[in-house]
């Protein structure tokens, strides 16, 4: 790694961690590619248990054969080196199966949305033009309606043998390797516009970012709580590259539901990665058993104070805020440090990451002083798959023009205050969404916030509130008015609140989707 990237304020610990690590993911002098990550880690770990689901244990020596049993099966169907093979599968065993399976035979991995509605999923299919799709018998019929038998062949569970017992002798798979700097991952994200774009990832991004996260706090043997959706980056780093690369145990849950969330916890995990709705969850449960875990962290959304306090109030545990994109592998910055900071701070870059925050002319700005953030270093994806000219508007000279903006503190923690396109500006003021749903989310009875602009009709623009509660109050509109009287200035306080007590649209982390509400007003 260029020593120019490591940042002197960097805890000595933590470049010592880096380096350790670093060395680690080098085969042969170069960085491995992602196909080579299970084999590494059945070489190290075999008897230890890789994942726990339900009651069911799966070592490393187990996971590494059914997926080479299935690589076997997908080269007898013609799938070739850089071939994409889509993984539309929910969380559990055969997402694992599936994705190592692919990415041992040199095959890009393009793990999807199960959420995807079916306008999006024909997108991918024809964008991706697959080789192969991995799914569940049951979504067969899905794809066909957008036309993919044309195109692709399929494997289903049925082709991966789960329900036979493991046989006492399989040849050793010989992993087809791509160069680390090749694509090795194909990861669609809508993000808030559009159809979903294709973020390419090689193995260099992979291994790198996973190294630059586990360097922050070194651990071993560690427990991992699988809850999130595992198609998601945030996902596939914790529980994937970074939990299969240390040997890491991944207790895996189907879905975030209160009978799977209990029964996860009871097989003790160290350590919880989750979106901020999750911890929200957590708040509500106000019983569950975290007793062996090390370290809870956020990311994925804007961490409200509301539900940090909350959950420090019932559990007294800190939960530790984090921020990433899918772009840049994704994990860009977190903050460990015991103390209380903004819900709005991060925390410091990880090791070979730097960070700007830049005005509308491309200058560098002054600590303390908002801008355009952009990011770069290693973990920095290739560009969007079939689209040259998004990527040329989101990478310049290496950099990553993330789309939030925010500012760099005096002890060189990224302070995030919203995103570029959610910004608000009335009267030549600025003003910072997140800012306002903080404020609303205090009240006892607001369960999510949403807050976007609208225009009168001389064109000027004022911030509109999407509140859902958890049950009918009269009168609750005047009531956040009043509330963000007293803590906002004036021309920050929405004009309109609509409330409600049923769901606000969110995204499949749970965050609330403004692409939705900003259709509402129109």
């Amino acid at each position: 790694m260029n020593n120019q990237y490591i940042n002197s304020s960097i805890d000595q610990c933590e470049i010592n961690a880096f380096n350790a690590l670093y060395k680690q993911i080098h085969i042969d002098g170069k960085i491995m590619c992602l196909g080579q990550l299970l084999e590494r880690s059945n070489s190290l770990f075999a008897d230890r248990v890789a994942l726990i689901w339900h009651d069911t244990t799966i070592t490393y020596k187990e996971l590494y054969t059914r997926a080479c049993m299935l690589s076997d099966k997908l080269i007898q169907k013609g799938v070739q080196p850089r071939d994409r093979v889509l993984l539309f599968v929910e969380n559990s065993p055969e997402f694992y199966i599936g994705y190592f399976a692919a990415v041992q035979v040199g095959a890009v991995i393009a793990p999807l949305n199960t959420f995807l509605q079916e306008n999006e999923l024909q997108h991918i299919v024809h964008d991706a033009k697959p080789k192969l799709i991995i799914t569940a018998s049951k979504h067969l019929e899905l794809f066909k309606k957008v036309g993919a038998d044309s195109l692709a062949q399929f494997v289903t569970e049925a082709d991966m043998d789960l329900g036979q017992p493991m046989p006492t002798q399989v040849k050793k798979f010989e992993v087809i390797t791509l160069e680390p700097e090749e694509m090795a991952a194909l990861l669609y994200t809508s993000g808030t516009t559009g159809l979903p774009k294709g973020v390419m990832l090689s193995s260099k991004n992979i291994m790198t970012n996973a190294v630059q996260g586990m360097s922050r706090s070194p651990q071993e043997n560690e427990r991992v709580f699988g809850a999130l959706p595992l198609f998601h980056s945030f996902a596939q780093n914790i529980c994937i590259w970074s939990s299969i690369f240390s040997g890491y145990t991944v207790i895996l849950i189907p879905k975030i539901e209160r009978r799977y969330l209990v029964e996860g916890l009871r097989h003790k995990p160290t350590m919880l990665f989750g979106v901020p709705a999750l911890y929200g969850f957590f708040c509500l449960l106000k019983t569950a058993q975290f007793s062996d875990i090390k370290y809870f962290v956020s990311g994925g959304d804007v961490l409200p104070d509301k539900i940090r306090a909350g959950f420090e109030l019932i559990y007294r545990r800190k939960i530790c805020n984090g921020y990433g994109l899918t772009e840049a592998s994704p994990f860009v910055a977190a903050d460990l440090d015991d103390m209380t900071e903004p819900t709005s701070c991060i925390g410091k870059p990880f090791i070979g990451i730097q960070a700007a925050a830049i005005d509308e002319k491309g200058d560098h700005l002054p600590i303390n002083t908002i801008g355009h953030l952009i990011l770069k270093g290693d973990n920095i994806m290739l560009g969007y798959y079939n689209s040259p000219e998004t990527t040329q508007a989101t990478i310049k000279d290496g950099w990553l023009y993330t789309g939030d903006l925010a500012y760099i503190d005096a002890n060189n923690k990224i302070v995030i205050t919203g995103r570029i396109k959610d910004l608000i500006i009335h009267k030549g003021f600025n003003i910072y969404p997140p800012e306002i749903e903080n404020v609303i989310l205090s009240h006892s009875n607001v369960i999510r916030a949403g807050v976007v602009g609208k225009q009168d009709a001389s064109g000027e623009e004022f911030p509109v509130a999407f509140v859902q509660v958890r049950v009918a109050q009269t009168g609750i509109e005047a009531e956040l008015k009043k509330l963000c009287l007293n803590q906002l200035a004036t021309y920050k306080v929405p004009r309109e609140f609509y409330v409600t007590t049923e769901n606000l649209p969110t995204t499949t982390t749970g965050k609330v989707d403004k692409k939705v509400l900003r259709k509402k007003l129109e």
